[in-house]
């Protein structure tokens, strides 16, 4: 199916940070701290297979064998949103600006502003993306297992979005 694309996708964005990855490896074995700068990877647009509007990911740290998890900036301008997805290892969600939307399968839209933390339980299908009329940032903390951290569905429709 698309989840081999899926993560080469979204979290390969994370992952790609990995490009620096002999130094980031070599970095993950030392027994100091390691300081990544601030504007010293990429930003990455969203890609339009697994998100609706413009969505740019900035990402923050990539999964290493100690620690199994990565680490983005994902911010949704106004209308934007991710596709239906699950995370085999669940996810957080770090609102750090704006107001968003968040939704699990067979439930409604529920509002999300900054300063809310959200937990996407393990295999839950759910989405999140900014309300219609302002961006939303938030920081995703993602698990990885067996290589994998995302499995992308169908996009969310208009009416889904909107809570119908």
């Amino acid at each position: 199916m698309k989840t081999t694309a899926t993560f080469l996708s979204f979290f390969l964005v994370v992952s790609t940070v990995a490009i620096a990855g002999q130094a980031l490896a070599a970095e993950a074995s030392k027994t100091s701290q390691t300081i990544t700068r601030a504007g010293s990877q990429p930003s990455v647009k969203g890609s339009s297979d697994y998100f609706t509007g413009n969505v740019r990911v900035d990402p923050l740290f990539p999964a290493k064998d100690a620690a199994p998890f990565s680490g983005a900036y994902v911010t949704f301008e106004p209308g934007a949103r991710s596709a239906w997805h699950i995370h085999p290892t669940g996810q957080h969600l770090i609102v750090t600006a704006g107001v968003g939307r968040t939704g699990e399968w067979g439930g409604r839209a529920e509002e999300i502003k900054t300063g809310d933390v959200i937990w996407c339980s393990p295999t839950v299908k759910h989405w999140h993306g900014a309300s219609p009329t302002t961006a939303m940032t938030h920081i995703a903390i993602t698990g990885t297992l067996n290589g994998k951290s995302v499995e992308w569905m169908e996009k969310v429709t208009d009416a889904q979005y909107n809570g119908k």
